[in-house]
This record gives C-alpha cells, sequence and structure tokens, in this order.
C-alpha cells in the first residue's frame, strides 16, 4: 500500500469546492457526450435523409414515366414499324429498369446509417468511472 504525505500548504482546497470542482466536471462531460451523440447522429441522419430522397424521387419518377412518357416515346418507337403493343411494352420495361437502379442506390445511402458507437460506448463506461472515484 502506498503511503500519501500529508498536504501541508494553507491552501488546501476545502470540500465544498471540491463538490463544486467536480460538478462543474460532470456537467462538462456530460455536455461533451451530448455533443458527440449529436454529432454522430447528424451524419447518419444525413444519409437516412439522402436514401429516402432516392427512394422518393424514384417513386415519382416512375408514376410520371408511366402516366406521360410511357405514350410519347411508344408512338417514336412505332414510328420503326414495331407493333404499337410492343412499343409500351419497351417503354415500360425501360422505365422499371430506372426505378431499380435507382432504389439500389437509395439502399446503399439507407446502409450508412449508423448508431453513435462512441457515444454509446463513452455513455457505458460513465457510471463506473463515477463510482470509482
Amino acid at each position: 500500500m502506498s503511503h500519501r504525505e500529508p498536504v501541508t500548504t494553507e491552501e488546501e482546497p476545502t470540500v465544498g469546492a471540491l463538490i463544486a470542482d467536480v460538478s462543474r466536471d460532470i456537467s462538462t462531460l456530460i455536455q461533451s457526450e451530448i455533443r458527440l451523440a449529436k454529432a454522430e447522429v447528424s451524419v447518419s441522419v444525413k444519409a437516412g435523409g439522402i436514401g429516402a430522397g432516392l427512394f422518393a424521387v424514384a417513386g415519382f419518377i416512375v408514376l410520371l414515366a408511366i402516366i406521360f412518357g410511357s405514350v410519347a416515346i411508344a408512338y417514336f418507337i412505332a414510328m420503326t414499324g414495331l407493333d404499337l403493343a410492343y412499343c409500351f411494352l419497351i417503354v415500360f420495361g425501360g422505365y422499371l429498369v430506372l426505378a431499380v437502379l435507382l432504389a439500389i442506390v437509395g439502399v446503399v445511402f439507407l446502409k450508412k446509417i449508423r448508431a453513435p458507437k462512441r457515444a454509446i460506448a463513452q455513455a457505458k463506461q460513465m457510471p463506473s468511472a463515477l463510482k470509482r472515484g
């Protein structure tokens, strides 16, 4: 066991000052943890927002393409001499491929969403650190 030398200076902090310091330090630590969690979550929220936005764009493009573009493009293809029914099927298939590609890109962005791992790990360590002191 180590032996501690008693402090002989007259500037020894009082118990009240020590409690005030501990309280201030804990408050600063908790505020820092909250800022860290906010920073980590904001990155995930941004990736999630982009992914959800791409899904919305994909759905909107499919809707507009089926309603408006399909008829016009099918008639342009029909000018080549192909039967009109086949022209409509070709256009429909093309828009489905586009929608699938946009959905895949959206999934990639949604997979970037992560939990704030560092903040969670530090928060789990906080009770044990307070018990040691």
